[in-house]
């Protein structure tokens, strides 16, 4: 009986084990994140089965040309190219395409480029950004700074 019972147990424990670390998953990208460069802070937040990204803050908010806030002049777009930089939605269509991973598109406001991008947890306070035009790609890795 005693063989049985120690089986028995076994098998819970192992069954517990299993749906615990099933539950906990790969990290969520979800909170707020340091550019690698340190010059933006971005919240990343679920949206639309997926995740989007906006800037939260900047190092330098004021332009030093104008003394006024940063703002998108670098965008194509005359019509967006005066919209502040705070506030600037970063990501478009990331859904995700593995545990831990989402793809889609990122805008970069020091060009006005939208480039093919990935967005994947490396841990509890990383996240690589990667972005590539065409065969070139590029990334760098943001630190959690925040929920």
């Amino acid at each position: 009986m005693a063989c049985k019972l120690g089986f028995v147990i076994a098998i819970i424990a192992t069954a517990l084990a299993v749906s615990s670390a099933h539950a906990q998953g790969a990290p969520e990208p979800a909170g707020v994140w340091q550019t690698q460069a340190g010059d933006a802070r971005v919240k990343v937040t679920k949206c639309g089965g997926g995740i989007c990204g906006v800037v939260v803050s900047l190092r330098d908010p004021i332009d030093p040309m104008t003394g006024k806030p940063q703002v998108d002049n670098k965008n194509p777009n005359p019509s967006l190219a005066n919209r502040p930089i705070i506030g600037l939605p970063l990501f478009t269509g990331m859904h995700p395409v593995a545990a831990g991973k989402w793809s889609g598109q990122i805008y970069n406001a020091d060009d006005g480029g939208t480039y093919a991008s990935s967005i994947t947890v490396t841990g509890e306070t990383t996240l690589r950004v990667e972005g590539c035009v065409g065969a070139l790609c590029g990334g760098e890795t943001w630190s959690r700074v925040g929920r």
